[in-house]
């Protein structure tokens, strides 16, 4: 086989390598970091692995046993030949597009992307149909990255980990690290039979089970590659190997993942989502991690002014449970105004009518006349009189099913002819002009009569596989969660400045595109449980802190302990408070208004710095045992570090490393109780004495 350097690019601190097959006409694209050029090593057995990943309806499956396991390497893949290379220098980015042929008539289009100072690279694919026949597509890349690793010698055994993130409701982003040899993705001895592993995720609740992201480590040489899918529906991932290398793609599930299919007429075009691709030396997997998560950075710092220094949220829903009114909202406002917060959001049920559940009544949003009986103005005038700016609940997509908009039965979602129904809802078709034109009223009409400053989008349930109205199922299901992201578009286009919350069932809509979309994003249903700051760390590696909304619910019967460990769980991310505000103590309000004077003293840190994390292994997130420590290191030689103790026997000195080319000193500490807290040798140590504690300490 003869293959060849195509053409390189250096883009930062990675360099981009092309390669060709001269024969085939085949090529891959491998990431390297800048200063392993040189370290490339040249004894293996590998073979051309396509940058473009395609499988077209009538073309030849792979063989070696891959039908059901993956539709790589088939022939739509290797008939693809290189035709040409642009590379495109604009004032803010570059763009490298690699264009590849098939003989039959498809133009196929390779999208590299790198916005100047970046640390990652965006990349997707575009299919045009030239030939005079309508074509099929079962599956498409947005990413393909081969040769890893190119630094060890022939199989590298021994070497390749692979990080997954896994994520169930309330139990978010847990990592999940095996060996490919753990995952069977060994080659084989013959050379004969293909390695794959494909995972993801299938319907609406594009977090649902995994997060769309990976990262494969080569433990020898300390290097990471990772990449994001940034798509608000069925996804997947998949990990191949057939030689001395192994590759790894990602974008849409395909055909036999998610039920995927797309036809193309003549001089039709379909384009791929996005997916973001690092490569990185050192820093582990949060290194790599934080790389990734930095592409969503542009889009929030240019967003609302507001946004920007982080302000705080006050959400009623844990203080009313589902039952905002005039009364208790008022009562709420007297009490927290001039204690720095900046939003007030009317959660949930402000539409429902007596005695009907909130969850069963969303669609219709027509006031409740028994819970604001003197109109929903009054209530947000006092909001606003307050210095507060309101903000109001939509479960934009689904409907109750106790509302009149459940029965719009012609544009309500199907599935095999039929309305499709989960337990208590089912689902709006957003293509259907009629059901725009009805969000349109109700949603953007809401927002702007009363003005209000933010909305927060819920969705608590999925559609799973898809529904009908396209060529499959799993189109159907595209074409409809593009068409939310569009009513969304149409939304900051009608209402300027709208500060948009992602809540998917909490934390079911973190992807990059919904995060590139929104402000902010509930960071998890997990309200006031002890797991919250190990979900709240774990979400650093795949969103911005800065947009992370971390709930601190405080009660009556809270000890001032408990309050300190509710607070201090939100300087993992954006600070948001609910629950028993009404008659807290005197001393239970001080230790609040402490911590959110810390709060805003940290939020610069928070929104532009590096996170560092130490502590043992948590198994059990529902029973945590040992501790946690989060360092968070600012722009302007400041930091915050963050101790949780968790349950079990914790050995007294907890000891978080200083990276050596800072020197701090601690300025303040934060928690209930004066802290034995010591600084020395680049090391902070935290003489614990009592489990299920929290503390604060910002450091200079």
């Amino acid at each position: 086989m003869n293959i060849s350097l195509l053409k390189e690019y250096k883009f930062g601190d990675m360099i981009a390598l092309y390669y060709i097959d001269e024969n085939s006409k085949n090529v891959e694209l491998e990431l390297i970091p800048d200063n392993y050029k040189d370290k490339i090593v040249n004894n293996k057995k590998h073979s051309i692995d396509s940058l473009v990943q395609l499988k077209l309806a009538g073309d030849i499956y792979p063989g070696g046993y891959a039908g059901g396991s993956t539709m790589r390497q088939g022939e739509s893949t290797t008939r693809l030949s290189y035709k040409n290379q642009e590379y495109f220098s604009f004032d803010d980015k570059k763009e490298v597009v690699t264009v590849l042929e098939d003989s039959r008539g498809y133009i196929i289009k390779h999208h590299l992307i790198w916005f100047l100072n970046s640390q990652s690279l965006e990349t997707y694919t575009s299919i045009e149909n030239m030939s005079n026949d309508e074509i099929s597509i079962e599956m498409i890349s947005s990413f393909s990255l081969g040769g890893i690793t190119p630094f060890v010698e022939k199989d590298a055994y021994d070497t390749l980990k692979v990080h997954r993130l896994r994520s169930v409701w309330s139990m978010e982003g847990r990592l999940e690290t095996r060996s490919v040899e753990d995952l069977q993705l060994e080659p084989c001895w013959a050379d004969h039979a293909i390695r794959a592993e494909r995972f993801g995720q299938v319907g609406s609740m594009p977090v649902n089970r995994y997060f769309p992201y990976v990262a494969v480590e080569d433990m020898k040489n300390d290097i990471f590659w990772g990449a994001q899918v940034a798509h608000n529906a069925s996804w997947q991932i998949e990990l191949y190997r057939k030689d001395d290398c192994l590759a790894v793609s990602g974008g849409l599930a395909d055909r036999e993942f998610g039920s995927w299919m797309k036809k193309l007429n003549k001089n039709e075009k379909f384009i791929t989502p996005k997916a973001i691709i690092s490569v990185c030396s050192g820093g582990g997997i949060d290194k790599i991690s934080q790389r990734l998560t930095s592409s969503i950075e542009r889009f929030v710092d240019e967003g609302p002014e507001v946004e920007q220094d982080l302000p705080i949220i006050f959400n009623e829903y844990c203080t009313t449970w589902g039952c905002p009114s005039h009364e208790n909202i008022s009562n709420i406002v007297e009490k927290i105004k001039d204690k720095g917060f900046t939003y007030f959001v009317i959660d949930c049920g402000w539409y429902k009518e007596k005695d009907v559940p909130w969850d069963i009544s969303m669609g219709d949003y027509n006031p409740s006349q028994d819970l604001f009986p003197e109109g929903l103005e009054k209530t947000v005038d006092i909001i606003r009189k307050a210095n507060l700016k309101p903000g109001i609940w939509f479960e934009i997509e689904n409907v109750g099913s106790a509302s009149k908009a459940y029965n719009e039965e012609a544009h309500l979602l199907k599935r095999d002819g039929r309305v499709l129904t989960t337990t208590m809802r089912r689902f709006w078709d957003m293509t259907d002009e009629w059901v725009e034109g009805y969000l349109t009223n109700k949603v953007i009409g809401t927002l702007k009569k009363y003005e209000f400053d933010y909305m927060k989008i819920d969705y608590n349930d999925t559609i799973g596989l898809g529904s009908d109205g396209a060529e499959s199922l799993g189109e159907g299901l595209r074409k409809n969660a593009e068409a939310s992201i569009k009513f969304l578009e149409k939304v900051k286009e009608e209402v300027p400045g709208i500060i948009l919350e992602n809540c998917a069932s909490g934390g079911h809509k973190l992807e990059p595109l919904m995060m590139s979309m929104c402000s902010m994003a509930s960071f998890s249903d997990a309200h006031e449980c002890e797991e919250i700051p190990i979900i709240a760390a774990n979400l650093h590696r795949v969103i911005l802190p800065r947009q992370s909304q971390i709930w601190a619910v405080i009660r009556n019967s809270d000890s001032l302990k408990r309050i300190a460990y509710s607070i201090i769980n939100t300087f993992l991310g954006r600070m948001c408070l609910s629950g028993d505000v009404l008659d807290l103590e005197k001393e239970k309000w001080d230790l609040i208004d402490r911590g959110i004077a810390f709060y805003k003293k940290i939020s610069p840190i928070i929104r532009n710095g590096y996170t560092y994390r130490y502590g043992n292994e948590i198994s059990s997130y529902r029973n945590p045992e040992g501790w946690q420590g989060i360092l968070r290191i600012g722009e302007n030689k400041e930091a915050v570090a963050i101790y949780h103790v968790f349950n079990g026997k914790v050995k007294e000195k907890l000891e978080i490393e200083i990276p050596e080319e800072y020197d701090f000193s601690i300025c303040e500490v934060y928690s209930d109780t004066e802290c034995d807290i010591t600084y020395e040798n680049n090391k902070l140590i935290y003489n614990a004495s009592e489990n299920i504690k929290a503390v604060a300490i910002y450091l200079k």
